[in-house]
Protein backbone atom coordinates (compact mmCIF):
# COMPACT_ATOMS: atom_id res chain seq x y z
CA UNK A 1 0.00 0.00 0.00
CA UNK A 2 2.89 1.91 0.50
CA UNK A 3 4.49 1.33 -2.36
CA UNK A 4 1.19 2.13 -4.32
CA UNK A 5 0.63 5.37 -2.52
CA UNK A 6 4.25 6.41 -3.37
CA UNK A 7 3.84 5.84 -6.64
CA UNK A 8 0.55 7.70 -6.85
CA UNK A 9 2.17 11.03 -5.55
CA UNK A 10 5.17 10.24 -8.08
CA UNK A 11 2.78 10.32 -10.78
CA UNK A 12 0.62 13.43 -9.64
CA UNK A 13 4.11 15.69 -9.51
CA UNK A 14 5.25 14.67 -12.75
CA UNK A 15 1.41 15.60 -14.43
CA UNK A 16 1.28 18.87 -12.20
CA UNK A 17 5.08 19.54 -13.78
CA UNK A 18 3.75 18.71 -17.21
CA UNK A 19 0.62 21.28 -16.47
CA UNK A 20 3.15 23.65 -15.06
CA UNK A 21 5.48 23.55 -18.27
CA UNK A 22 2.39 23.73 -20.57
CA UNK A 23 1.22 27.00 -18.65
CA UNK A 24 4.54 28.60 -18.36
CA UNK A 25 5.20 27.92 -22.20
CA UNK A 26 2.14 29.73 -23.08
CA UNK A 27 2.45 32.58 -21.18
CA UNK A 28 5.91 33.39 -21.52
CA UNK A 29 7.33 36.44 -23.47
CA UNK A 30 8.99 36.00 -26.57
CA UNK A 31 11.98 37.94 -26.95
CA UNK A 32 11.12 41.15 -29.80
CA UNK A 33 11.96 40.26 -33.26
CA UNK A 34 14.55 42.81 -34.79
CA UNK A 35 12.88 45.68 -36.88
CA UNK A 36 13.54 45.16 -40.75
CA UNK A 37 14.42 48.77 -41.59
CA UNK A 38 15.12 48.24 -45.00
CA UNK A 39 11.43 46.97 -45.49
CA UNK A 40 9.92 49.81 -43.52
CA UNK A 41 12.10 52.62 -45.47
CA UNK A 42 9.92 54.36 -47.36
CA UNK A 43 9.72 55.26 -51.26
CA UNK A 44 11.71 58.73 -51.78
CA UNK A 45 8.83 61.14 -53.38
CA UNK A 46 10.08 63.97 -55.91
CA UNK A 47 9.73 67.79 -54.46
CA UNK A 48 10.16 71.05 -55.74
CA UNK A 49 13.99 71.87 -55.84
CA UNK A 50 15.11 68.27 -56.46
CA UNK A 51 16.73 67.63 -59.63
CA UNK A 52 15.60 64.62 -62.20
CA UNK A 53 18.08 63.51 -64.31
CA UNK A 54 15.86 62.00 -67.13
CA UNK A 55 17.30 59.05 -69.46
CA UNK A 56 15.40 58.30 -72.73
CA UNK A 57 17.06 55.12 -74.12
CA UNK A 58 18.58 55.97 -77.67
CA UNK A 59 17.48 59.16 -77.54
CA UNK A 60 20.32 61.44 -76.10
CA UNK A 61 18.58 64.57 -77.37
CA UNK A 62 15.83 64.44 -75.22
CA UNK A 63 17.58 62.68 -72.51
CA UNK A 64 18.63 65.86 -69.87
CA UNK A 65 18.67 66.94 -65.89
CA UNK A 66 15.86 69.52 -65.11
CA UNK A 67 15.21 70.92 -61.99
CA UNK A 68 11.74 70.48 -60.71
CA UNK A 69 9.61 73.98 -60.59
CA UNK A 70 8.54 75.64 -56.99
CA UNK A 71 4.60 74.33 -58.29
CA UNK A 72 6.16 70.74 -58.93
CA UNK A 73 6.20 70.08 -62.06
CA UNK A 74 8.95 69.91 -64.89
CA UNK A 75 9.54 70.95 -68.42
CA UNK A 76 11.56 69.40 -71.25
CA UNK A 77 11.81 70.02 -75.10
CA UNK A 78 9.14 66.94 -75.85
CA UNK A 79 6.83 67.28 -72.22
CA UNK A 80 6.05 70.67 -70.87
CA UNK A 81 4.47 71.13 -67.53
CA UNK A 82 4.39 67.93 -66.30
CA UNK A 83 3.50 67.04 -62.52
CA UNK A 84 6.38 65.90 -60.75
CA UNK A 85 6.35 66.57 -57.19
CA UNK A 86 4.49 63.69 -54.68
CA UNK A 87 5.79 60.77 -57.26
CA UNK A 88 8.21 58.16 -57.27
CA UNK A 89 10.83 57.98 -59.97
CA UNK A 90 9.57 54.85 -61.18
CA UNK A 91 5.97 56.91 -61.54
CA UNK A 92 7.26 59.88 -62.78
CA UNK A 93 9.35 57.62 -65.25
CA UNK A 94 6.13 55.79 -66.19
CA UNK A 95 4.11 59.54 -67.12
CA UNK A 96 6.97 60.82 -69.40
CA UNK A 97 6.81 57.68 -71.52
CA UNK A 98 3.05 58.20 -72.25
CA UNK A 99 3.70 61.86 -73.01
CA UNK A 100 6.61 61.07 -75.34
CA UNK A 101 4.77 57.95 -76.70
CA UNK A 102 3.32 60.66 -78.77
CA UNK A 103 6.39 61.57 -80.85
CA UNK A 104 8.71 58.53 -80.03
CA UNK A 105 8.12 55.27 -80.92
CA UNK A 106 7.59 52.94 -77.45
CA UNK A 107 10.03 55.04 -75.06
CA UNK A 108 11.97 53.99 -72.34
CA UNK A 109 12.81 56.14 -69.88
CA UNK A 110 14.60 56.23 -66.75
CA UNK A 111 14.45 59.18 -63.78
CA UNK A 112 17.39 59.58 -61.36
CA UNK A 113 16.96 61.71 -58.82
CA UNK A 114 19.92 64.01 -58.18
CA UNK A 115 19.56 66.64 -56.05
CA UNK A 116 17.29 65.84 -52.99
CA UNK A 117 15.15 68.27 -51.42
CA UNK A 118 11.93 66.05 -51.12
CA UNK A 119 8.30 67.32 -51.20
CA UNK A 120 7.40 69.49 -48.27
CA UNK A 121 5.16 67.31 -46.15
CA UNK A 122 8.75 65.47 -45.87
CA UNK A 123 11.18 67.90 -45.52
CA UNK A 124 12.43 68.87 -41.86
CA UNK A 125 12.59 72.66 -41.52
CA UNK A 126 14.75 74.43 -38.80
CA UNK A 127 14.34 77.76 -37.92
CA UNK A 128 16.19 80.27 -36.01
CA UNK A 129 19.21 80.23 -34.22
CA UNK A 130 21.32 77.22 -36.49
CA UNK A 131 24.42 78.11 -37.54
CA UNK A 132 22.94 77.08 -41.49
CA UNK A 133 18.70 77.07 -40.84
CA UNK A 134 17.45 75.21 -43.89
CA UNK A 135 14.96 72.42 -45.11
CA UNK A 136 16.00 69.02 -45.09
CA UNK A 137 15.21 65.91 -46.91
CA UNK A 138 13.59 63.78 -44.46
CA UNK A 139 15.43 60.27 -44.14
CA UNK A 140 14.57 56.80 -42.59
CA UNK A 141 15.50 56.27 -38.86
CA UNK A 142 16.32 60.10 -39.13
CA UNK A 143 17.07 61.73 -35.28
CA UNK A 144 17.17 65.22 -33.59
CA UNK A 145 21.54 64.73 -33.76
CA UNK A 146 21.30 63.73 -37.53
CA UNK A 147 19.58 67.26 -38.12
CA UNK A 148 21.39 69.30 -35.80
CA UNK A 149 25.03 67.56 -37.57
CA UNK A 150 23.48 68.83 -40.91
CA UNK A 151 22.72 72.34 -39.67
CA UNK A 152 25.98 73.12 -38.12
CA UNK A 153 24.60 72.52 -34.50
CA UNK A 154 23.57 75.62 -32.81
CA UNK A 155 24.92 79.43 -32.61
CA UNK A 156 26.63 81.05 -30.10
CA UNK A 157 23.42 83.20 -29.09
CA UNK A 158 20.85 79.97 -29.19
CA UNK A 159 18.88 78.74 -25.70
CA UNK A 160 19.08 75.15 -27.13
CA UNK A 161 17.02 73.97 -24.26
CA UNK A 162 14.18 76.25 -24.77
CA UNK A 163 14.10 74.56 -28.80
CA UNK A 164 10.74 72.95 -29.43
CA UNK A 165 9.51 70.95 -32.49
CA UNK A 166 6.18 71.73 -33.69
CA UNK A 167 4.69 68.31 -35.48
CA UNK A 168 1.37 67.70 -37.03
CA UNK A 169 -0.25 64.58 -35.31
CA UNK A 170 -3.70 63.42 -36.36
CA UNK A 171 -4.27 66.24 -38.49
CA UNK A 172 -3.49 68.85 -35.39
CA UNK A 173 -0.21 70.63 -34.66
CA UNK A 174 1.27 69.90 -31.44
CA UNK A 175 4.42 71.22 -29.63
CA UNK A 176 7.49 69.07 -28.14
CA UNK A 177 9.95 70.75 -26.17
CA UNK A 178 13.34 69.09 -27.08
CA UNK A 179 16.73 69.78 -25.14
CA UNK A 180 19.72 70.82 -27.88
CA UNK A 181 22.03 71.79 -25.17
CA UNK A 182 21.53 68.63 -23.28
CA UNK A 183 22.16 66.77 -25.90
CA UNK A 184 25.15 68.75 -27.94
CA UNK A 185 26.72 69.97 -24.86
CA UNK A 186 26.58 67.65 -22.01
CA UNK A 187 26.05 63.95 -24.39
CA UNK A 188 22.62 63.39 -22.95
CA UNK A 189 21.80 60.67 -25.77
CA UNK A 190 18.20 60.68 -23.93
CA UNK A 191 17.84 64.25 -25.62
CA UNK A 192 18.44 62.42 -29.43
CA UNK A 193 14.65 61.93 -30.07
CA UNK A 194 13.06 60.36 -33.60
CA UNK A 195 12.20 63.32 -36.33
CA UNK A 196 9.06 62.42 -38.07
CA UNK A 197 8.84 63.93 -41.77
CA UNK A 198 6.88 67.74 -41.73
CA UNK A 199 8.58 68.37 -38.32
CA UNK A 200 9.59 71.91 -37.63
CA UNK A 201 12.92 72.73 -35.19
CA UNK A 202 12.18 76.25 -33.74
CA UNK A 203 15.31 77.38 -31.95
CA UNK A 204 14.70 80.55 -30.44
CA UNK A 205 17.70 83.33 -29.14
CA UNK A 206 18.81 83.41 -25.40
CA UNK A 207 17.44 86.36 -23.10
CA UNK A 208 20.89 87.15 -22.34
Amino acid sequence: MGKDKANLIKHSAMALAAACTLVLGGCATRAPQPVDTQASAPEYRVGPGDTVNIIVWRNPEVSMAVPVRPDGKITTPLVEDLPAAGKTSTELARDIEKALAKFIQQPVVTVVVTNFVGNYSEQIRVIGQAAKPQALPYRNEMSLMDVLIAVGGTTEFAAGNRASLIRTVDGRQQKFNVRLDDLIKEGDISANVRMQPGDVLVIPESYF
